[in-house]
């Protein structure tokens, strides 16, 4: 190939030559100008590349030609024109850009001092040369203006001292895991007119089917969070009021309390009523239940068991308050029902009792708030009202008074979280807040504010992270105070839809 070639084939130009023919090495005319050096890189390396004057390898070696060194304060102010060049090119200024970074960065990884003046000459010196180097015409030499900036800008001196040379042993991220935010605003808002201020009757609670129900004057509400329908399951008439709504722990039943002590039981995916139990003297304000026993408690004192199996009114009667029941809860066992009063008392009864089989009267102020820990059997928190303000915790296994904690106003409502070991308050007079407690510590992680009355009823989302609270204002809020289960992947939304400020109306 190479004998033929040069006898008698016409002389090629030295760039062909050399692209075709790495091999042979031809004499160019003494009349030619020099080539350039950097033909001089080895051929081999060249036949692989489209461009003479890129340079590939098996190893990848960024390139910081794009890079815009300027926004770290990397280029210095340039020096004056000399009589070489009059000006220098942003291709340039990229240059020395990366070689000004390269420098840094080799004095701080591989030497503690910095760059001596000669060694910032020589990299002055070769960023003018490689300025005006053919190397300069590449595409990438110029790069957009926006390249690694952010619409927040990080502060001067901030970007400046991520440079600085103890930056580079002093900056870490942090591992140390901050409190959990809660929104201190409302995500939806609902007018409920009618909506009574009474602290002695339970108005609203929410299913395990994700609909909530709301008591409004004489009627039921049903609003469901899903679709966000509103649908009126009953209307008790004008002699009648409703007192407290609470849903079975499964499936589509309410009960519904009324003033002139009744208790009906409600299919609410049928509105149709399935039976009436009149077996109370004074209103209902509280209910409860538990599979499928109903414990409904009354103004005249008592609690009655209702077995939905029976045609009986009720299996049980339980005796031992002085004044109206306003409290009511089972135990997530279904094996011990708390029960608050207007008498400063809370009780514990067991299934098959009559009788409290546990009696506390610390509590100075009638007890309504009350709730069953989902996380350690047999706590139990309760929460008096104006005259006592405390939320205090028992064990009821030992019998035990655990602590006690001081919120400063009346305490109206208390729910545990299931995904996290806290609780959430509602209070009354005076401040009307809404507090976020982390338990045991009981160190508060939000205070929400926003009702302008009371804030007397209280229910939590069937997935466990939004709260719907109300008041006597006559609104419904809806607030998301909860972290999802650890066990869902996914932070997924509850199903009320949209996390923007909507107001709309309940009926």
């Amino acid at each position: 190939m190479a004998s033929s070639s040069s006898s008698s084939s016409p002389s090629p130009s030295p760039s062909s030559s050399s692209m075709e023919n790495p091999r042979s090495k031809p004499n160019p005319p003494s009349s030619s100008p020099k080539p350039p050096p950097h033909l001089s890189t080895p051929p081999r390396v060249q036949s692989f590349s489209p461009y003479s004057r890129t340079i590939y390898s098996d190893r990848f070696i960024p390139s910081r030609i794009g890079s815009n060194f300027a926004l770290f304060d990397l280029v210095p102010t340039p020096a004056p024109p000399s009589s070489s060049a009059t000006s220098t090119s942003d291709s340039g200024r990229e240059d020395f850009g990366s070689g000004s970074y390269s420098a840094l960065l080799r004095s701080v990884m591989f030497s503690p001092g910095t760059p001596d003046a000669a060694s910032q000459q020589r990299v002055l010196s070769s960023s003018g040369s490689s300025s005006s180097s053919p190397s300069s015409s590449s595409p990438f030499a110029t790069p957009s203006r926006n390249i690694f900036r952010y619409k927040a800008e990080i502060p001067r001196a901030t970007r400046r001292s991520l440079f600085e040379e103890d930056s580079f042993q002093t900056v870490s991220p942090s591992n140390s895991k901050g409190p959990r935010k809660v929104p201190r605003s409302p995500f939806k808002v609902l007018d409920a007119p009618a909506l009574q201020d009474d602290f002695y009757l339970n108005l609203v609670d929410w299913s395990s089917q994700n609909v909530l129900a709301v008591g409004l004057g004489n009627c039921v509400y049903l609003w469901n969070a899903c679709s966000s329908k509103v649908t009126k399951l009953c209307d008790l008439g004008a002699e009648d009021s409703v007192c407290s709504v609470g849903w079975a722990q499964r499936g589509n039943f309410l009960a519904v309390g009324t003033n002139l002590g009744k208790v009906q039981i409600w299919d609410a995916s049928r509105c149709k009523r399935m039976r009436t139990m009149e077996s109370h003297q004074l209103r209902v304000g509280a209910i409860a239940w538990s599979s499928s026993l109903l414990s409904s408690g009354s103004r005249d004192k008592s609690i009655l068991h209702h077995d939905m199996r029976t045609q009986d009114d009720y299996i049980s009667k339980l005796t031992g308050h002085k004044s109206e029941v306003c409290g009511l809860k089972w135990s997530y066992d279904n094996r011990e029902l708390a029960s608050g009063g207007n008498d400063n008392r809370l009780f514990v009864w067991n299934q098959h009792s009559t009788q409290p089989v546990l009696k506390y009267c610390e509590h100075t102020a009638a007890v309504k708030a009350i709730a069953w820990s989902p996380h350690l059997h047999g706590l139990l928190a309760s929460g008096g009202g104006t005259a006592d303000r405390c939320i205090r915790f028992w064990n009821t296994t030992t019998n035990t008074h655990l602590s006690c904690m001081d919120t400063g106003s009346q305490v109206c409502n208390l729910v545990w979280s299931k995904n996290v070991n806290e609780l959430v308050s509602t209070h009354g007079y005076s401040q009307n807040q809404i507090i976020v407690w982390r338990y045991p510590t009981m160190s508060k992680l939000a205070t929400l504010t926003g009702h302008t009355y009371r804030v007397l009823y209280l229910a939590i989302s069937p997935d466990g992270q939004t709260i719907v609270t109300g008041a006597g204002d006559e609104t419904l809020r809806f607030w998301n105070v909860f972290p999802c289960p650890k066990s869902q992947i996914t932070d997924n939304l509850n199903n009320i839809g949209g996390t923007s400020y909507v107001r709309s109306y309940i009926r």
